[in-house]
């Protein structure tokens, strides 16, 4: 039961962010958004997943109840799009606010997810999510006629995400109280949180911007709905077949992931028109992100004993702050060097990966 009911919260979960990092910008452009704006409001999100961890060091604890509030508030805020997707300002809040909700969510039933299931059924529960993902980038291709049929789809999943999160919470095993007492300290693992700063910079071009760059570059949407999918299907063969992999040196692991995803984005940005190029640099994202995302989880599993808040420091720190920077450095240099820039910030990543000390 635990393995469907997780399962199930990866598949609807994802499915929602491929709503949100897809079609969005889209949607956002097709009505009238500059790039420059879209990367705002796709950053601010970005930025509050990274302030909200520093909130739980010392004056608020990540536990059942807190979960629930931002399982509600997730509902509501997904409500007021209707109300606040075409005033700059109001989505601009409403984005902020999904962005603190968010930063507990998936970091908090994450550890559930390992320490439950162990590194193989986590890798297999976790490629529902890109399941979702892929399904819905095809799926609302065909169906993105206005932009508020985005907003239901977003809606309705997030819904779903709820439910199966609640059922979840049976599961869960709360943190011994010793455990949160022992400091938290980036210093100690401080070359490891830059390279996985630097890494989700170098997405923000393909997380913000990929579809329109595409789109842009001659490729219809429906075919760039198709390399969205196709990249997710690359990553869902990774995770099921990746137990193996992670029996090896998790650090190695991490650098090679990081190395090809430096590979990719140079391939983007010499041949952004080419077809087959684009497919073979979606073929990657096995590696950039399904490798790479379980090998990270269980890396950092094994270095801290404050298990739930090194999670969302993982996520502040990554999908927060460098994608918050990711985002607004793709929005003000979006153009023909684009991903140029992406290669350049995956490099520094992987730079950063040969200081870390042995544990």
């Amino acid at each position: 039961m635990l393995f469907f009911n997780l399962s199930a919260f990866y598949f609807f979960y994802f499915a929602a962010v491929g709503v949100y990092v897809i079609f969005l910008p889209k949607v956002l452009h097709d009505i009238g958004y500059s790039t420059f704006d879209i990367g705002i409001i796709l950053a601010i999100p970005l930025l509050m997943k990274f302030i909200t961890p520093f909130m739980f060091l010392k004056y608020i604890k990540l536990d059942k109840n807190m979960f629930k509030t931002a399982l509600a508030i997730l509902l509501i805020l997904s409500s007021l799009f209707y109300l606040t997707l075409e005033n700059f300002y109001l989505f601009l809040i409403n984005n902020a606010l999904l962005g603190v909700c968010l930063s507990l969510i998936l970091p908090y039933l994450e550890v559930t997810a390992v320490s439950n299931l162990g590194k193989e059924k986590y890798g297999k529960s976790r490629l529902f999510g890109s399941i979702g993902f892929a399904i819905i980038s095809l799926v609302l291709a065909k169906f993105l006629t206005q932009p508020y049929v985005a907003i239901h789809f977003y809606l309705v999943l997030n819904i779903l995400t709820v439910i199966f999160a609640l059922l979840l919470l049976k599961f869960d095993m709360e943190q011994k109280e010793e455990d949160t007492k022992i400091p938290f300290s980036f210093l100690k693992f401080l070359p490891f949180w830059l390279s996985l700063f630097f890494m989700q910079i170098s997405f923000g071009a393909f997380y913000n911007f990929f579809t329109i760059y595409e789109t842009q570059n001659g490729i219809s949407l429906e075919m760039t709905s198709y390399l969205w999918s196709f990249g997710v299907l690359c990553e869902i063969l990774m995770l099921y077949f990746q137990a193996p992999l992670l029996k090896n040196n998790l650090l190695n692991i991490i650098k090679f992931c990081v190395a090809i995803t430096t590979l990719r984005w140079l391939l983007l940005y010499l041949y952004p028109d080419s077809l087959g190029i684009t497919f073979f640099t979606q073929s990657i994202h096995a590696f950039s992100f399904g490798l790479y995302h379980s090998a990270v989880i269980i890396y950092l599993f094994t270095l801290y004993e404050n298990k739930k808040l090194a999670q969302q420091f993982m996520y502040g720190v990554t999908y927060g702050l460098g994608g918050f920077i990711g985002a607004l450095v793709s929005g003000a240099v979006y153009g023909e060097f684009l991903f140029l820039y992406s290669a350049l910030f995956s490099l520094l990543s992987f730079f950063a990966l040969y200081f870390i000390k042995k544990v």
